[in-house]
């Protein structure tokens, strides 16, 4: 995610090495399931939103079913299918599920009794379900995309349909689901809406069943999906497709009165995976392009192989052409970074947007001529205020009530970036350049930690870094630089009653 200050355009910001140092978490942590009160709200103690998540099972899949009834202002209807496996028995189910209306439940084809609580969805199966057992959920529900005002994300109403942004905490504001970055899967999505209308979603087409007025169009995903990054769209669009490198199907899903004036700009992807390709390695999924919304949501979103952007992006004349470049390689290099490399807790959203924050300045300093040093200064002289307002890049302060997105503040974003530019001041550009292609190559298609993080720059660096890091990402006051003594951190700016 990159958000987008209003009017004014803003300072770009936007298996197989040692396996003791791999030991990446690629589950939730699993919890027995007899809790002291089982039909209540559980989560499994993310720092940021402890609720958020469920123990006892780990999802390998998706199904998800929504119906378009030709308005973005009355909620679709829906069938989500879950299919799973327990880690532990389970007399009760806990989805996080936190806006529609539930007609049914099954679970193993079996009605099962629910409840609500909180945002969490209680199914009680007719049995319990053993230990290490497949288990299938079937939720016949409502998805609203009239937002409650104290919740934010799911839903975007467009102009014309309606999109998707469930980051952070907000997939479950659309679907029943397992609602962690930690427990990715794989997703089918059907869609049906009526003549006229376009549906998309991530991964690649798997068929499209028209009827006399309507089309139901299906997608499936080859790789595992947090489901934060779930994205569909529907509206009156045009699908444009072009060719990636090696081959890599790019679509892109535009207004189809827009499309001309567009184009310039989506004809840029190919030669950006080039470029990302060229400093990290592969593009790891099956296809990428890019959904331009006619929204204003205030930021662009990576959703997975179909990054969200405001159309507004492209067509504000205020903004220059080599930022808009940089934005959109910052939503492209969340694709390895973010999106195949997932984090293990929030807390961990400084590897996601630090390193596209990275990517997106190492691009400007290399096509547009704006030196990453002069930013990094920048940053550097800001970076105790930013800690001090939210907190070191990897102990973020929590999200401000309602606002669940408050949580990515300009300390995981360029503050982060300033670690990272640190750390190649430190071990040196090669052993840098290696740990990334490194890193993102591991953990493909995983999650992964901080710890994670330092250990395995720590093996390739052949010195243990764990002091540089503590400081780096934990500490209250930015370290001095290394390589760059003279650079200075403006002090804190006193806050208003303080």
């Amino acid at each position: 995610m990159l958000l987008i200050p209003r009017p004014r355009p803003p300072r770009p910001r936007t298996r197989r090495t040692k396996a003791a140092l791999l030991a990446s978490a690629a589950s939730v942590c699993l919890i027995a399931a007899s809790a002291p009160n089982p039909a209540a709200s559980l989560g499994i103690g993310d720092r940021l939103f402890p609720n958020l998540g469920n123990p006892g099972y780990d999802v390998e899949s998706y199904d998800l079913a929504f119906t378009y009834p030709g308005t973005n202002t009355k909620p679709l209807t829906a069938v989500t299918t879950i299919d799973a496996v327990t880690s532990s028995r389970l007399e009760r189910i806990n989805l996080d599920f936190a806006r529609g209306t539930v007609g049914s439940v099954q679970v193993n084809g079996a009605p099962a009794a629910f409840t609500r609580d909180g945002e969490d969805l209680i199914v009680t199966p007719e049995k319990p379900v053993p230990v290490g057992n497949w288990m299938r959920i079937t939720v016949h529900h409502t998805s609203d995309p009239v937002a409650a005002k104290d919740q934010d994300g799911g839903w975007v109403q467009t102009k014309d349909g309606l999109a998707m942004a469930n980051q952070a905490d907000a997939a479950h504001l659309v679907f029943p689901c397992n609602d962690h970055p930690s427990d990715k899967a794989k997703f089918t999505i059907h869609v049906t809406a009526p003549s006229g209308y376009t549906a998309v979603a991530n991964g690649l087409p798997a068929g499209a069943e028209r009827a006399r007025r309507s089309t139901t169009w299906t997608y499936r995903t080859e790789h595992p999906m947090a489901t934060e990054l779930a994205q569909v769209s529907i509206g009156r669009s045009s699908v444009l497709h072009r060719t990636g490198p090696h081959g890599l199907p790019v679509r892109d899903v535009v207004p189809t009165k827009d499309r001309e004036q567009l184009e310039p700009w989506l004809k840029k992807t190919p030669d950006q995976i080039a470029w990302m390709e060229g400093k990290v390695g592969r593009y790891p999924f099956e296809t990428y392009g890019l959904l331009m919304a006619q929204a204003q949501t205030g930021f662009e979103l990576e959703t997975q192989t179909l990054s969200l952007f405001e159309k507004g992006i492209f067509t504000e004349p205020a903004y220059p052409k080599w930022y808009v470049e940089s934005i959109m390689v910052h939503e492209l290099s969340h694709q390895w970074f973010g999106d195949s490399v997932s984090p293990h807790t929030w807390s961990d959203l400084w590897l996601n947007e630090g390193h596209a924050t990275w990517y997106e300045a190492l691009y400007a300093e290399e096509k547009a001529h704006k030196p990453m040093e002069d930013r990094m200064k920048a940053a550097y002289r800001a970076s105790d205020s930013w800690r001090a307002a939210g907190g070191p890049p990897a102990a973020p302060k929590g999200p401000k009530p309602g606002q669940k997105i408050s949580i990515f503040r300009p300390n995981v974003y360029d503050g982060a970036a300033l670690a990272l530019y640190a750390l190649r001041q430190e071990i040196g550009r090669p052993a840098f350049e290696r740990l990334e292609r490194t890193w993102v190559s591991v953990h493909r298609d995983g999650v992964a930690s901080t710890t994670d993080f330092v250990d395995l720059a720590s093996a390739v660096a052949a010195r243990d870094l764990s002091g540089f890091f503590q400081a780096w990402l934990y500490g209250e006051k930015t370290p001095p630089m290394p390589g760059h003594p003279d650079w200075k951190s403006d002090p804190p700016k006193a806050r208003k009653g303080s």
